[in-house]
């Protein structure tokens, strides 16, 4: 089977981290409009620096004495000179070579295998007929795996044989899904196919013992399919708003569907949190107040899923649904133990584009989510809750804590570096103590569930988020991704995808990179309590190809001993507290596949990053789940293939055949992977 040569990316697009196919589809070009932060807020340079002890205050530093380890071949090919620590549960691993972006495999360790768990398409229920890539059809695919997974969890039962697993369906890619049509009729039938493929996905899953992999469960009674036309109830001080109420809606309270969603995290009382990301891209609006541009940079009449021609709630220009655009860009909680529970948004945690959100029990009890707006130049939320959690399991005690995340206080993170603006050149050189770092603090959007925010009402600042965090003085960061606390130090890592458009004159300690194509990730330690108001700050990882570029930092480790690393996008944590990062946008910047890495954060290991695996040819590495004490790692791989289309495919993943046959596909499948030992 011979696979077209890859289309590049011309170097003019990579202000973002993708191709123009998926910047198109994923975000509305949000990279190539007129930046959404058009805000006067200062950068780090511009703030008052305050000199701490990072040894005092942070806990952190730069490694010690550095052991080395030599390692051999990986995955069939030889990988850089060095090896997994050993000892480690479950993981041990020689880490593999960087794997050209032409590459069509999925590449894992020597001693390692891996399979799809689920594929798009796949049914859920017997009801269900098989997947026919020549004849889709809107009721089908409603009860098949839907398109593009994201975020990704496997949550096992007591008893270790049967579990669910969850994952959001992010976006859809017509040219891979579909040949070319012009006829009105058609599209709209396939817009309806979209509607379907998109949301979220409960499916459940089994094995014979635990530590085997696991297959998925037709006709489990717990799985099911939440799309674009599924209820979702709104909670919280937005609620019933005038913000938020449509012609369909006028209560303001109940709202038909998720879109975007990119991230999550799944909460200690077993329910699971997805981040609405780009929503804006499936609404035709004008554009033509702040709160709309700050959301969406320009006026569109159009989308790529068309809906708007003949779903009047997808037209924002029509004064009835004004308000439609406002009912999304919030977290969602679902209740996967009960698939007839309804949905969730929660608006006291904020309207903006969730990456996710992940959540720590604070100190007093109360529950603390941490949360990223994917856009350049956008900011880090924390929200606070108003109750406490309740560690029991009683049924009771679980209805209790799902309330918890509808009351509470939202904060927006301020970074002060202690460094001169000086030594902050946008080179990647070190200022002369040695790091960058430096303090922070939470600045209050709403405090006892009310706006603090001059001018604003607590209902504006919930649902125009963007523009309270403005008002508040907020930093403005290099995208904020996933950002997640280490269950074992309470630490909380930020990974901070990339900023093409950072320039010297906006540069500062937290984001100290001009041009930053690579990314970087920081470490955050709270210093009054987890769901204090202050915290240290230092960065860990300023990525890259440390062959290449002269700039890269990992936290202390030789550089020339780590797995080249780029655009580092979703972070998990495995039993031991070592970081786990999955990465979207290496093919088009440092020009190998995106993949998974782990990243020890104590000892003389701190900061060597290992590269675990890779995805296949244009694909993106997403959602990580590290069961590292049963030897398994789950990934979501999304779009593989992303520049081909229907007739002409650049990836064959995951079925690898030349024609269809049986329910293997002679096209690209987003598809949920385990690897394991074997």
């Amino acid at each position: 089977m011979t696979i077209p040569e890859l289309r590049l990316t011309p170097v003019s697009h990579a202000i973002g981290k993708r191709s123009p196919v998926t910047c198109r589809l994923k975000c509305a070009d949000a990279c190539l409009g007129p930046e959404c932060n058009t805000s006067s807020n200062a950068h780090f340079r511009d703030i008052a620096s305050q000199a701490i002890s990072r040894r005092s205050v942070l806990g952190l530093g730069v490694a010690g004495a550095v052991g080395l380890v030599v390692g051999g071949a990986a995955g069939g090919s030889a990988g850089p000179a060095f090896a997994a620590k050993p000892g480690t549960a479950g993981l041990a691993f020689t880490p593999i070579a960087p794997v050209d972006r032409t590459v069509d495999a999925f590449t894992v360790p020597a001693g390692y295998r891996w399979q799809p768990i689920i594929r798009w398409g796949d049914p859920l229920f017997s009801s269900v007929p098989a997947f026919d890539f020549d004849h889709q059809t809107a009721e089908a695919q409603a009860g098949q795996f839907g398109y593009n997974n994201d975020y990704l969890d496997i949550i096992a039962d007591p008893s270790g044989k049967t579990g669910v697993l969850v994952t959001n369906h992010e976006y859809v890619n017509p040219d891979l899904m579909f040949t070319p049509t012009t006829d009105p009729e058609e599209r709209r039938r396939r817009g309806e196919i979209y509607k379907a493929a998109m949301g979220m996905a409960v499916v459940e899953v089994k094995r014979r013992r635990v530590g085997d992999p696991w297959e998925h469960v037709v006709d489990g009674a717990r799985s099911r399919r939440i799309t674009v036309e599924s209820v979702f109830e709104l909670t919280g001080p937005a609620a019933g708003s005038d913000l938020v109420t449509t012609a369909a809606d006028p209560e303001g309270r109940w709202v038909k569907g998720t879109l975007g969603n990119c991230a999550g995290g799944t909460t200690p009382w077993g329910t699971v949190l997805s981040g609405e990301e780009n929503f804006n891209g499936y609404f035709a609006w004008a554009a033509d107040t702040a709160e709309q541009r700050r959301y969406s940079g320009s006026s569109t009449t159009a989308t790529e899923t068309g809906w708007e021609q003949y779903d009047e709630r997808f037209d924002a220009h029509d004064p009835r649904y004004v308000n439609e655009p406002n009912r999304f860009g919030y977290i969602v909680e679902i209740d996967p133990s009960d698939p007839t529970s309804t949905p969730k948004k929660h608006t006291a945690m904020g309207r903006f584009k969730h990456e996710g959100a992940n959540v720590t029990i604070a100190e007093d009890g109360r529950v603390v989510a941490y949360m990223g707006d994917d856009e350049r130049n956008d900011y880090l939320y924390k929200f606070v809750s108003k109750g406490r959690y309740t560690a029991a399991t009683s049924t009771g005690a679980r209805r209790k804590n799902m309330t918890l995340l509808s009351e509470g206080d939202l904060f927006v993170a301020r970074f002060s570096g202690n460094s001169p603006a000086a030594e902050i050149t946008g080179t990647g050189a070190m200022p002369a103590d040695g790091a960058f770092d430096g303090t922070g603090e939470w600045i209050a959007l709403t405090r006892g569930g009310e706006s603090v925010v001059p001018g604003m009402t607590t209902e504006q600042v919930l649902v125009y988020t963007r523009l309270a965090a403005d008002l508040m003085g907020a930093t403005k960061m290099d995208r904020p991704e996933d950002v997640e606390p280490n269950p074992l130090t309470g630490k909380v890592y930020l990974a901070l995808t990339n900023n093409s458009r950072r320039t010297v004159a906006t540069l500062d300690e937290v984001n100290p990179i001009t041009g930053n194509r690579y990314g970087h990730v920081v470490e955050l330690t709270e210093t009054s309590g987890q769901a204090g108001e202050t915290f240290g700050w230092s960065i860990l990882l300023l990525c890259g190809d440390p062959a290449v570029t002269d700039y890269t930092y990992f936290a202390g480790f030789p550089k020339e001993l780590v797995s080249p690393i780029s655009c580092p996008d979703n972070v998990a944590f495995d039993s031991e507290g070592n970081l786990w990062i999955s990465t979207d946008g290496a093919p088009s910047t440092i020009g190998y596949n995106d993949g998974l890495f782990r990243v020890p954060l104590e000892g003389d290991q701190r900061g060597n990053v290992q590269q675990f695996l890779a995805v296949p040819r244009e694909a993106e590495t997403c959602g990580p789940v590290i069961h590292d004490r049963e030897g398994l790692v789950f990934v979501a791989v999304q779009h593989p293939g992303e520049n081909g289309a229907v007739g002409a495919q650049t990836s064959y993943f995951p079925d690898y055949v030349a024609t269809h046959s049986g329910d293997k596909v002679a096209a690209p499948r987003p598809s949920v992977v385990q690897v394991w030992k074997g």
